[in-house]
């Protein structure tokens, strides 16, 4: 699909939007992962606003295609654009992380539009997986989409997903990994270094896909590649920059899972602006 420079802005704007509601949440409840959250934007808002099929009046329609943000500790990003696209009313997001919220600091299915819950690191490749082989049985075509985390996929049942996946031919997943370079203890090389991760993902037998993670171009034409393939499962490795967009944030593992000051706040949304 050819995208007009237009729609790029509108899809860049919308992203600008998001993180600033990000920002707002977390620091309204406290607590929070705004690192994360910030680096995913432009993967996550591209692939709601363009591509992905789905009915916020009916989140359980039989048709729609499944989204599962593995790295659940960054879903602030998921609740801002589950808000934008109707699941709920935008009022929700301050109540992030607050006793008896549907908004709790990971996933559940007391979130409308949130297939399962997630958190524990590790495991949403395999439940996208059973969502695809579902399809099978099912006899529908829905597509599946798997947000990872890079420090996430150190975990080996990360890697026993990614076998699986190929061997059972899974042409309806897509992986997209936020490879922003940071953990909570520090950079990722530092930590357990994942490259060379290209390689990695190609010899487990899945497509693979190099993006920029921030230039909204590539990552939508990468989404619509996604669906040509064939016979086996599609990854997107999106070169990111951690807390995207708010200067103090960017490339640090500081704000893995800290909630900024209000003086910092003020700082980030002037920024943001």
């Amino acid at each position: 699909m050819l995208y007009i420079n237009n729609q790029i802005k509108e899809l860049e704007q919308k992203a600008l939007k998001i993180r600033r509601e990000i920002v707002k949440m977390i620091s309204c409840a406290g607590s929070g992962h705004p690192g994360g959250s910030l680096s995913a934007t432009d993967l996550i808002v591209a692939l709601f606003f363009t591509k992905l099929r789905f009915d916020p009046k009916r989140p359980d329609w039989p048709d729609r295609d499944r989204f599962h943000m593995s790295k659940g500790h960054c879903c602030p990003l998921w609740y801002a654009v589950l808000a934008e696209v109707g699941y709920f009313s935008s009022d929700k997001l301050s109540t992030l992380r607050q006793l008896g919220s549907c908004l709790q600091g990971h996933p559940d299915r007391r979130t409308a539009g949130v297939e399962v819950a997630s958190g524990s690191l590790g495991q949403g490749l395999s439940v996208s997986l059973g969502m695809s082989l579902a399809s099978r049985i099912d006899k529908k075509d829905y597509y599946v989409y798997c947000l990872l985390g890079d420090g996430e996929i150190q975990e080996g049942n990360v890697w026993e997903a990614a076998m699986a996946c190929a061997h059972y031919k899974c042409d309806n997943i897509c992986a997209i990994l936020d490879y922003n370079g940071f953990q909570i203890d520090g950079s990722i090389q530092d930590v357990m270094g994942l490259e060379p991760v290209v390689d990695k993902w190609r010899a487990f037998g899945w497509h693979t896909i190099e993006i920029d993670g921030h230039n909204m171009k590539e990552i939508v034409e990468a989404y619509d590649l996604a669906k040509t393939i064939k016979n086996k499962p599609t990854i997107i490795i999106a070169r990111t920059i951690k807390g995207k967009g708010v200067s103090f944030m960017e490339n640090t593992a500081d704000f893995h899972g800290k909630a900024p000051t209000k003086e910092e706040t003020e700082i980030a949304l002037k920024e943001l602006e």
